[in-house]
């Protein structure tokens, strides 16, 4: 017998399982056989199989560091709680909060909302860090070579924007391409596409933006006093390069098969559990290679930022001064629980018992914040990863329908700034007019006590993806692929009936 035949049993899997284990060897040693009988004489040991796991009656209530006052932010936040009182009653999840930047992902049950952060316990719930696994900041501080259109030229031909994935005769190399990780289930033949993805930022609300810091002697002292030993040779002013993205279509393909590992694993321990969050245990052979492939996407993720920016500097001539970044999609470990975080921020303190370094963009036209973590044990030591959004992106274009009117807005509201789009689109969704007040969600940092604001990363320009994100074709789902030929088919079918009709 091994663990397989005892959770087809009906026991769960877990610590108690392990001990099961042992007792079948020692069964097994006095030469006792048959699976009938050693379940009969386990149960005395161990008691009946535990019934299937269920949702909770009631949720665990969750903590809120989040504010509305506005009919708008009213609405959004009604929104938000509706879907952590969804979430809350999955039986593994044991703590959860939102932050200033809280806005629903989907109106599916129980999605965490963007700005939702979870504590799990024993398991990892993939859709929790969503499918775009790692999405996050980093940036590189270097002192100004030229104009900023200039570097904004050189950044254009750093890095690259749009679905799909670099052509083969413009790939970037890197080490992690070639770490030995490709025999874990979940990496296994994704290799070629960690190749095409390297220096590659996809779309949706994935930019590269270049702004202006002041090193001054205050903030070299907040640094120092947290334990961070950065600008200690700078002062004045000094450009930073940062660039916002996740793991492409590597990540969303692991992500697809930590889904299908989680359904299969739930079903047969609980009932009636939403697709959003079933889960993976984190004890269980799947659930250490996932963790596993985790942390391989996180060295990735890192590694493509890292690649864009040396990319970027040696197009300019500059050295780096300081690098440093921060994931708010992901899963980290604390303790006994699992951290989940879907558009937060870590805030709490690293191994060495610093504070943990943070990015917050807000917009494209205002500073992006850098902070010191407050660990604030009463919000999961989380912070917001940006300032959301009242309105979806769809709500937002029907509230201004006329294309003169669109441009209008985003022209007035990025002004004061060198905008670039990849595909020269300009996109409305992706201006400040579709993100929340950055005043409100810097006052929401503080008086929550996420997060301590040591300095801002003033604008000067950027590259935005712009537009609502797109998937080519490599990677929609089977099932996908097949909805999608029916929709050309029916398109086709159409137009050729309005031909037909038309020559008659």
């Amino acid at each position: 017998m091994n663990a397989k035949d005892l959770i087809k049993a009906g026991y769960q899997p877990g610590p108690q399982i392990e001990k099961m284990l042992v007792a079948i060897n020692e069964l097994q040693s006095r030469g006792v056989t048959g699976k009938k009988y050693i379940l009969k004489l386990l149960k005395r040991q161990f008691g009946e199989p535990n019934p299937k796991l269920h949702l909770r009656e009631k949720p665990i209530p969750h903590t809120e560091a989040i504010q509305a006052s506005s009919d708008e932010e009213k609405i959004n936040l009604s929104k938000v709680r509706e879907k952590m009182t969804e979430l809350m009653k999955t039986p593994v999840i044991q703590k959860g909060a939102i932050m200033p930047d809280a806005c629903p992902a989907s109106m599916a049950p129980a999605v965490i909302p963007v700005g939702g952060a979870i504590a799990v316990e024993n398991a990892i719930i993939p859709s929790a860090h969503s499918a775009d696994i790692c999405c996050s900041l980093f940036a590189t501080f270097y002192k100004p070579q030229t104009d900023i259109s200039s570097e904004l030229d050189a950044l254009t031909t750093s890095t690259r924007f749009g679905p799909g994935g670099r052509h083969l005769n413009d790939l970037v190399d890197h080490p992690v391409i070639h770490e030995d990780v490709w025999e874990n289930r979940f990496l296994k033949g994704l290799q070629d596409r960690a190749r095409i993805h390297i220096a590659d930022q996809g779309d949706g609300n994935h930019f590269a933006f270049i702004g202006e810091i002041e090193i001054t002697h205050q903030l070299r002292q907040q640094l120092d006093q947290a334990g961070h030993s950065l600008f200690e040779k700078t002062t004045g002013k000094l450009r930073a390069l940062i660039t916002h993205h996740g793991s492409r279509s590597l990540g969303s393909h692991v992500y697809k098969r930590g889904q299908d590992a989680a359904r299969k694993q739930t079903s047969k321990i609980a009932d009636q559990i939403p697709d959003a969050t079933q889960w993976i245990d984190a004890k269980s052979p799947e659930g250490i290679q996932y963790w596993e492939a985790l942390q391989y996407i996180s060295r990735w993720t890192r590694a493509n930022h890292e690649a864009i920016h040396h990319r970027f500097l040696d197009h300019i001539g500059a050295q780096p001064i300081e690098a440093f970044g921060n994931e708010h999609n992901f899963v980290w470990k604390r303790g006994d629980l699992f951290y989940h975080g879907k558009g937060a921020t870590p805030a709490w303190k690293d191994p060495q018992g610093r504070p943990l370094l943070g990015l917050i963009p807000l917009n494209m036209a205002a500073p992006i914040l850098l902070v010191l973590g407050n660990d604030n044990p009463n919000y999961l030591s989380f912070a917001p990863h940006g300032a959301g959004r009242n309105l979806s992106r769809t709500a937002l274009l029907k509230k201004h329908r006329s294309r003169d009117h669109r441009q209008h807005l985003i022209d007035h509201h990025t002004s004061q700034i060198d905008v670039r789009w990849f595909n020269n689109k300009p996109d409305l969704s992706e201006t400040p007019i579709a993100y929340k007040s950055p005043d409100t969600i810097k006052q929401q940092i503080q008086h929550f006590n996420l997060a301590n604001i040591v300095a801002e990363i003033h604008p000067l320009g950027c590259i935005m993806a712009g537009g609502k994100k797109r998937r080519d074709e490599e990677e929609l789902t089977p099932k996908q692929l097949r909805q999608q030929a029916h929709r050309k088919e029916r398109r086709r079918n159409k137009q050729n009936l309005q031909n037909f009709e038309g020559e008659q």
